[in-house]
């Protein structure tokens, strides 16, 4: 086995023993799931709400029916989307420092340094294991969504659906593997453990909770439950006749936003799952047009995360490790 494969083992199997990870995981798990239920049951009042409407129609003698509040199932993964994208990336830096310090507490740090392995060896070999590690998570999380899907909230799921689910799955690993390997690399080119861990999470308040929330706040749709132009019954060609008025007002606002990865993420698993309407129930195809240069922008992400750490986390820069 190369000493890559040896430091990648040994990463499955600390973390194999590791009851804090395991513990973060399956508190993800539960509040993933939590969410599915939590979304089912608020469409089974909206259902009960208009089946009690229409039974006062026809009590008045009123013949005209509404349309019926739909259910579509992947749309109860909302919330698992965005615990994801949170404590996804809370847990994924956790992990990631967690690979360098734990090398510095354990005692272990100068054994690892004494093998005559290979400069990429050790970052190499730490990444690939937290990688494999993030495979296994996001697979176990989206089996447990989808039998929520299925079996708390009774939606039935067709081929295509179990595709968009696989899409978003390879979506969220990519986004856990880029906090984790940012993570490593910080933590290594940190001259204090607890500096790197700092600054780590420092990114993510950036990144993933203020910028996000700064561009919430700057669209006016969102001001007000339900959207604001659909509480005014704007239709929607002359909502952009509107919003053309503000173009570069919203070109800031986008730019803010998408200058999180925290948003690329979003908005890819919105698109795919159809959470976002103008996604629902449309084509592959055609989601895919839209959406390209997000994937793209958001593996680029990864890929120089990966590089980074790889880059440096060095001998020298571990060897340097103070508590």
């Amino acid at each position: 086995m190369s000493d890559i494969g040896v430091i990648a083992r040994k990463e499955l199997l600390d973390l194999r023993r590791d009851r804090l990870f395991a513990i973060l995981i399956a508190f993800l798990a539960v509040a993933t799931v939590i969410s599915v239920a939590v979304a089912a049951a608020s469409f089974r009042t909206q259902l009960d709400a208009y089946n009690l409407y229409v039974e006062q129609l026809a009590a008045s003698g009123s013949t005209v029916v509404p349309a019926a509040p739909q259910l579509f199932p992947l749309q109860l993964l909302r919330g698992s989307v965005e615990y994801l994208e949170i404590l996804g990336a809370l847990f994924a830096i956790v992990l990631g420092y967690g690979t360098v310090a734990k090398e510095k507490y354990r005692g272990t740090l100068q054994l690892l340094l004494s093998r005559p392995a290979g400069r990429c060896a050790i970052p190499g070999g730490k990444i690939i294991g937290l990688a494999v590690v993030w495979g296994v998570v996001v697979a176990f999380l989206t089996l447990a969504t989808t039998v929520a899907i299925l079996v708390i909230g009774a939606a039935p799921l067709q081929t295509i659906d179990f595709v968009r689910i696989l899409i978003a799955a390879v979506v969220a690993w990519l986004y856990l593997v880029f906090w984790s390997a940012l993570a490593v690399g910080v933590t290594a080119l940190s001259p204090r453990l607890s500096t790197g861990l700092i600054v780590a999470i420092v990114i993510w308040l950036a990144f993933v909770l203020i910028i996000p929330q700064i561009g919430d706040t700057m669209d006016p749709d969102n001001q007000v439950p339900g959207g604001l132009f659909a509480t005014l019954q704007i239709q929607k060609p002359d909502e952009l006749k509107v919003l053309a008025n503000f173009a570069a007002f919203d070109g800031i606002r986008n730019g803010l936003e998408v200058s999180s990865i925290t948003k690329h993420f979003e908005r890819l698993s919105f698109a795919f799952l159809g959470i976002k309407d103008k996604y629902n129930q449309q084509p592959l195809g055609i989601v895919w047009a839209d959406m390209w240069g997000y994937a793209a922008t958001l593996a680029a992400a990864t890929v120089a995360s990966l590089t980074f750490a790889v880059g440096v986390t060095t001998r020298r820069t571990l060897q340097r490790k103070i508590s």
